[in-house]
């Protein structure tokens, strides 16, 4: 069985200067331990569209981790930049796990329709924008991991784990 190499990356004004608790950043790498995936980079960076950006390229490129998860900064406020980032740096989108998790979540709230979350491709890596809530990100974490790592192991070429799934 192959491990799946992750990052996290908390995107917090707040949490970047040490105000706020990472919450959501725990729950993800909890989910993340329960799948026998590997944490391999985390970090907590502000609300900056270059400093996304850089550090999703970092993660991709550099680490060439197998998916990178992002929580925060995908909703309606000014300082909101985590997808336009996000769509900066991947170079192909997979639009249905976005839209997958926020089908889930209507089921629980009708504030899951103001996700701007997006989702895609970097070379071998698989970014995905969670919700900032630790609650939301373990919903549509479990909801969509299983699925996400048969996408890595089409994407890189692992067929067997592929012909298992």
């Amino acid at each position: 069985m192959r491990t799946y190499r992750c990052g996290i990356i908390t995107i917090s004004d707040s949490g970047a200067v040490g105000a706020r608790e990472d919450v959501s950043g725990m729950v993800i790498h909890e989910v993340l331990q329960r799948a026998d995936a590997e944490v391999s980079a985390y970090a907590i960076i502000p609300d900056d569209f270059n400093e996304i950006a850089a550090k999703l390229t970092h993660y991709a490129d550099i680490l060439q981790l197998d998916l990178i998860l992002t929580t925060g900064g995908t909703g309606f406020s000014p300082r909101d930049v985590t997808p336009e980032a996000t769509k900066a740096v991947i170079e192909r989108e997979a639009p249905g796990v976005c839209e997958a998790i926020r089908q889930h979540s209507m089921k629980i709230t009708n504030r899951a329709m103001l996700s701007r979350a997006v989702c895609g491709i970097r070379g071998a890596s698989v970014i995905l924008n969670l919700p900032g809530s630790p609650k939301a990100v373990e919903e549509s974490l479990e909801y969509v991991l299983d699925t996400l790592f048969h996408g890595i192991d089409i994407l890189t070429g692992n067929v067997a784990n592929c012909a298992r799934k």
